[in-house]
């Protein structure tokens, strides 16, 4: 059994080998000199994580939460946070000392603090490639940073439906646009692709000659075609592991109680496990 001094964290999530978060929160650890705790992933799904999380002593300090865990650990928790609640996903959980868990979203401020880190504050409007769990946290953070609509570019009337209805959750003027039209999403000044891998690729040869900012949430592999194609027309690219790295840190900060978090070394350390694969 842990001794008292020893803190625990872990991501859990279904399928979880692939996760680049060990290798964030560990060096995180490093830097802060944090050598009693230890951070693992264990393979979760919906069904074994309300067991799960009962078994866990004292000695856990937080969880961090990927598909298809967001949704369904909230009945699990005393508290979510308003981000948390503005998607209805959770990400990161922590426990408090006194025994209470409590939920949160460090993937919507991550987008928010990846985007600023390139200069990028206010926009005047977006578009969004995609319609999944992070598009809602795409639309959550362009209810901060985006001053006007934001098309969103789908494959059905439902999926448009879906972020119509989270665009009027979270005061976003949201217009929807099909997927066969995805090429003109990349005249906006912001364009966020939330899609799984290959699914923008047959857009790459249509990014304009001057064009504004790519987020593409992808990281592995990297670059994408169309952020290579991006940054090769001169326009500024924010990727999957800038959010990846944004996102953790700021677990690492709730988990910890420590602040700042070592921003660079966790990027170096997901740079070096991305590169080794």
């Amino acid at each position: 059994m842990p001794s008292v001094e020893t803190r625990r964290a872990a991501v859990l999530g279904s399928p979880i080998a692939h996760s680049l978060s060990p290798v964030l929160h560990r060096a995180a650890y490093a830097e802060l000199g944090l050598d009693d705790w230890s951070y693992d992933r264990f393979e979760v799904d919906e069904a074994a994580l309300p067991d799960f999380i009962e078994g866990l002593d004292r000695s856990w300090a937080g969880l961090s939460l990927t598909m298809p865990l967001k949704r369904a650990v909230i009945p699990l928790l005393d508290e979510i946070s308003p981000t948390a609640a503005s998607v209805e996903a959770v990400n990161t959980v922590v426990f408090t000392g006194d025994g209470r868990r409590v939920g949160d979203n460090t993937d919507i401020p991550g987008m928010i603090a990846a985007l600023r880190e390139r200069g990028v504050e206010k926009v005047e409007s977006a578009a969004v490639l995609g319609a999944g769990a992070t598009a809602s946290s795409a639309l959550a953070a362009l209810a901060v940073i985006c001053a006007g609509p934001v098309t969103a570019y789908v494959r059905s009337r439902e999926r448009g439906d879906e972020m119509r209805g989270w665009g009027r959750r979270l005061g976003v003027d949201v217009r929807v646009a099909d997927w066969a039209e995805g090429a003109r999403a990349l005249e906006a000044p912001l364009v966020i692709a939330t899609t799984p891998a290959g699914t923008t690729d047959s857009v790459a040869a249509d990014v304009p000659r001057d064009p504004g900012i790519l987020f593409d949430v992808l990281y592995d592999p990297w670059p994408t075609p169309l952020a290579a194609a991006w940054s090769a027309r001169g326009g500024t690219v924010v990727g999957g592991l800038d959010l990846l790295v944004h996102q953790a840190l700021l677990q690492v900060e709730r988990m910890t109680g420590r602040s700042p978090a070592p921003l660079a070394a966790m990027r170096r350390a997901g740079e070096a496990a991305i590169a080794s694969r």
